[in-house]
């Protein structure tokens, strides 16, 4: 009897696998999300565990505001960030601090310079609104012409 109480309450102890991602809010065509930890069967925008930060990518450049001690904190737990929220923290150097200290290294000093800004030096593609409406008036053009020649 006593060897199936131990097998039961060694299987109550479930091990929960924890994300790092974001979370969406803001308006319909204004997107701002949150950087969370979440258990990973949880729905995108439902229960979470804690709030490690803001993304904004509608500023340019982007706005990211991140609290590196807790999220160094989740990364050591073994927390596993998505591939869009290691892009984040990668800009703002925290997982290079993350591997540092896992690998028992100093952090440099371009590490701690990057960590001290709190925004995100990145520039946005120029806006694909030109580029498709000239590409449609050249388009437009050309089977003008060849109109034109058929005749």
């Amino acid at each position: 009897m006593f060897f199936f109480d131990i097998l039961i309450s060694v299987k109550k102890e479930e091990i929960m696998a924890v994300k790092i991602r974001l979370k969406r809010m803001g308006a319909k065509k204004a997107p701002f999300y949150r950087i969370i930890v979440a258990d990973s069967r949880s729905p995108r925008d439902g229960r979470f565990i804690e709030n490690l930060g803001t993304y904004n990518p509608l500023t340019n450049p982007a706005e990211i505001n991140v609290k590196e001690e807790e999220t160094l904190d989740w990364l050591s737990k073994g927390a596993q960030p998505t591939d869009t929220v290691r892009n984040i923290l990668s800009k703002v150097g925290i997982m290079e601090k993350h591997h540092n200290a896992k690998n028992g290294k100093k952090a440099t000093k371009k590490s701690a310079e990057k960590t001290t800004t709190k925004k995100s030096t990145t520039t946005k593609s120029p806006s694909k609104s030109t580029t498709k409406s000239t590409a449609k008036s050249t388009t437009k053009s050309s089977t003008k012409t060849s109109k034109k020649k058929d005749k």
